[in-house]
């Protein structure tokens, strides 16, 4: 799906419930919780805590997220072996990571990146963009 449907407006919009749903999930203060701020790296969440955030989410904004889905679109268009091998992301599943989750810094996507490590480039802007993309997809808005 494309991310130019995806205005700073609509994150800005519903940023704040999603800031709360991070906080509360990692037991942090919101005003800890930024946009730009890496789940793992930033703010210490596990793998658990990404099943969490995701129950919160579903049931915040009444979509339901299948387990798997930022990687599945990220990967968009490309097999699973265009866009890994060995269980290392290939250059041109680096590009298309970098286009799809294009609110993380460039710098933070390292070479090589393993498939496992993706995870850690999730922001919070990351899951506004989630949260979008479903709301959209149950309300059949077709993606720009």
């Amino acid at each position: 799906m494309n991310n130019t449907n995806i205005t700073k407006e609509d994150i800005t919009a519903i940023y704040p419930k999603v800031a709360d749903i991070m906080a509360d999930a990692l037991g942090c203060d919101v005003e800890k919780v930024k946009p730009d701020s890496s789940l793992i790296n930033d703010l210490g969440a596990e793998s658990i805590d990404f099943l969490d955030i995701i129950f919160r989410l579903e049931r915040t904004f009444k979509v339901k997220i299948p387990r798997g889905k930022i990687v599945e679109e990220a990967r968009g268009n490309l097999s699973e072996a265009e866009f890994e091998t060995g269980g290392v992301v290939t250059p041109a599943g680096v590009e298309r990571l970098k286009y799809f989750l294009s609110e993380v810094p460039a710098e933070r996507f390292s070479s090589p990146l393993k498939v496992a490590d993706i995870p850690r480039l999730f922001t919070t802007e990351t899951f506004c963009k989630m949260a979008i993309r479903q709301q959209r997809a149950a309300a059949g808005t077709p993606p720009a």
